[in-house]
């Protein structure tokens, strides 16, 4: 079967709340944090064809300054989530009727999954061109979606993170779509590699230097996986 897109929403007019700083890796061991604050719903479906502008979805996700002012950014321009989870979490959740779009996804996509994709994957979704560039760790507004602490937990410890995008060329996407893989780096990590080095093998000192090493993931990425690297050696 060839990649699809099964849904989408309207990128640029999804609320920030629902994505994460770039910048800040949350600590796994904390994930389940208590949460005071409350939102109400963040997500809107939309039926118009989905525009992906690098430019606009930047300026989009600007938020009051905390850890840098922007909220989001380039490397996290858009969210694909893979229409195959939903079973289990339908199932996990007891919410049979859990729609397309609930995880905060931008682009809920059938046939792609963390174990196959690679960072640095470059795809042609519709006319817009995009580079997977990191899993998704969420913050604490995913407890306040699903109205549970414990979700963030239960969705690191699932492993079924969904991924980033960066966009490489600006175009439009719709449903139906096909997702057509346009290059790959084969020494390149997973995205399944990239967040089991995070939140579960840690002290995997080859892939950690892999990890390091490999150009397309975020400087924050590298950066905190250097810090592990030089934790295992003291």
């Amino acid at each position: 079967m060839k990649p699809v897109i099964v849904s989408r929403s309207k990128v640029a007019t999804l609320e920030p709340a629902i994505f994460e700083d770039d910048d800040a890796l949350p600590d796994p061991e904390h994930a389940s944090q208590d949460v005071a604050e409350t939102f109400g719903d963040t997500l809107t479906a939309f039926t118009r064809e989905l525009e992906i502008d690098p430019h606009l979805l930047e300026r989009e996700r600007i938020l009051p300054p905390r850890a840098g002012g922007v909220h989001g950014g380039p490397y996290k321009a858009v969210y694909a989530y893979p229409a195959e989870h939903y079973a289990f979490w339908r199932k996990e959740l007891s919410e049979d009727d859990l729609p397309w779009g609930a995880f905060g996804e931008n682009l809920t996509t059938e046939g792609l999954d963390e174990s196959a994709v690679r960072v640095g994957d470059r795809f042609r979704v519709g006319t817009a061109e995009l580079s997977v560039t990191q899993p998704r760790v969420p913050c604490y507004k995913l407890g306040i979606r699903f109205g549970s602490p414990l979700m963030v937990k239960r969705f690191l410890n699932s492993r079924r993170t969904g991924f980033y995008f960066s966009v490489a060329q600006e175009g439009e996407v719709d449903s139906g779509d096909a997702i057509e893989l346009l290059s790959r780096d084969t020494n390149s990590l997973t995205v399944a590699d990239v967040f089991k080095l995070y939140a579960f093998d840690t002290n995997d000192r080859e892939n950690l230097q892999r990890a390091v090493d490999l150009e397309a993931l975020p400087d924050s990425w590298r950066g905190y996986f250097q810090e592990q690297l030089q934790r295992i050696a003291s």
